[in-house]
């Protein structure tokens, strides 16, 4: 049993054997625990975003087939199974759970990705419980793969969480399958993963789910990648989320090598290409570099470049960059919105995307040198 970083964001993905464990319908039978343990987390004042599965599983009983089922009948599957799902997780809360459907393209698409990331940030701010699933209805191809492990890492890093925790069936990374081999013993701690760690992986262990152990190592090695810590758990042992709430992990825990911020700020300041330029005047930049705002449009007096919303742009005060982040706007609304208050952003522009120009999460601060600072 090893010991967990201490943690303020967490992605917490529950699988259909969780869900729907007899492949049917959803039951309390596992969730109870898991609700418990989002509820005293939360008291404690930490976030949690669900990324959960069981869609398919929840709505096999109302589209009832002898052979195996087409696409069409899963996507019939998961648009009734969805609706059970959803209010079998919101009456396990009195806050309000919000159903976030997201595919593979939302992700890879820059202003989709912006928007799921904004999305994500105001429900946390208001309270409430996301609980984001792939959407099975229209994501032909994802579908088939059924991969929610590595869409709850690719969750964790738009949401910008510290931690992902995965729920198995079993407690964790062994040295072989547990169920075929006795002498199989759990690995605490891992803090690389390459391919022997890979070659690790047996098939999937599910008949419910999709997912088995390599796509489990797949999200925690993209976590890892991106400074965000992993533990893969059994969702299926109460003892478990018991000594979580303690600050121990009784599984497997990836161990990143540096922190998401620093990952991140990596990721903004070296792999990003700007693609225009915001120059903003002295007040802007005392409040960007002092009190570490957000950039609002009341401080940007220029724009150049053509960029669209969620592009990386350098920040200039004075022909000096001394920042870099990713826009809510485009080039072209952002020459009309410059010099204006917050407020005015809707009546100028007809729509309204925000306060902000760039939000403080998706911006680095830059040194003269052109480093974080």
């Amino acid at each position: 049993m090893t010991q967990l970083f201490s943690w303020q964001r967490a992605v917490l993905k529950v699988g259909s054997a969780l869900i729907a464990p007899d492949g049917l319908q959803c039951s309390a039978r596992y969730l109870l625990t898991i609700a418990h343990f989002i509820t005293a987390s939360r008291a404690a004042g930490k976030e949690i975003i669900i990324v959960s599965s069981g869609s398919v599983a929840a709505g096999k009983s109302q589209v009832p087939v002898t052979h195996c089922p087409t696409i069409a009948e899963k996507q019939a599957m998961a648009a009734i199974g969805q609706m059970q799902m959803m209010a079998n997780w919101q009456r396990f809360f009195d806050i309000p759970c919000a159903q976030v459907l997201v595919t593979a393209a939302d992700l890879q698409h820059r202003q989709r990705y912006v928007n799921i990331q904004a999305t994500l940030r105001e429900l946390l701010a208001h309270g409430a419980l996301p609980v984001v699933n792939e959407n099975d209805t229209v994501a032909v191809d994802e579908l088939k793969v059924g991969d929610n492990d590595n869409l709850a890492a690719h969750t964790a890093m738009v949401a910008q969480a510290d931690t992902l925790i995965i729920c198995s069936d079993i407690d964790g990374l062994f040295t072989a399958d547990p169920r075929r081999h006795a002498d199989a013993t759990l690995i605490e701690t891992v803090s690389h993963i390459d391919a022997s760690v890979y070659a690790l992986a047996g098939g999937p262990g599910s008949a419910v789910g999709t997912g088995g152990m390599l796509t489990k190592l797949q999200a925690a090695h993209k976590c890892m990648d991106s400074g965000i810590q992993g533990l893969i758990v059994n969702g299926k042992n109460p003892a478990v989320f018991e000594q979580l709430l303690t600050g121990r992990v009784n599984g497997t825990h990836f161990i990143p090598s540096h922190s998401p911020a620093r990952a991140r700020c990596a990721w903004l300041t070296h792999t990003l290409r700007t693609r225009g330029t915001l120059h903003i005047d002295t007040g802007a930049s005392q409040a960007l570099m002092t009190r570490q705002t957000s950039l609002l449009p009341a401080g940007v007096v220029a724009v150049t470049g053509s960029f669209g919303a969620g592009d990386a742009v350098a920040i200039q005060c004075h022909g000096v960059t001394i920042a870099k982040g990713l826009v809510q706007y485009d080039s072209k609304d952002l020459l009309t919105i410059k010099g204006l208050h917050s407020c005015q952003i809707a009546s100028a522009l007809g729509y309204y995307q925000g306060d902000e120009v760039v939000h403080r999460d998706n911006l680095v601060r830059l040194n003269d040198g052109g480093q974080p600072t």
